[in-house]
């Protein structure tokens, strides 16, 4: 299980979340800012669980990325 959360109001929209994992993350054309796909938003936090470990190493790689650190992913 894969579990990624997105502080979504810090985002400054740089895209790199989207460029690495593309498949769990889009900016939105509303305000430019990157949008958790499939996840369910908690006071601000948006949250992704996933069987699917395969989208595990594209999501660090968007944690790492984000210069703003609003990416975490967790492997459980």
């Amino acid at each position: 299980m894969v579990v990624v959360t997105l502080q979504r109001n810090k985002c400054i929209g740089c895209n790199y979340c989207v460029e690495l994992a593309p498949g769990q993350f889009q900016m939105s054309k509303k305000d430019g800012k990157s949008v958790l796909l499939h996840s369910t938003e908690k006071k601000g936090f948006f949250t992704l669980k996933s069987p699917d470990d395969s989208i595990y190493e594209g999501c660090v790689e968007a944690q790492k990325a984000c210069p703003v650190k609003i990416i975490v992913t967790k492997q459980v």
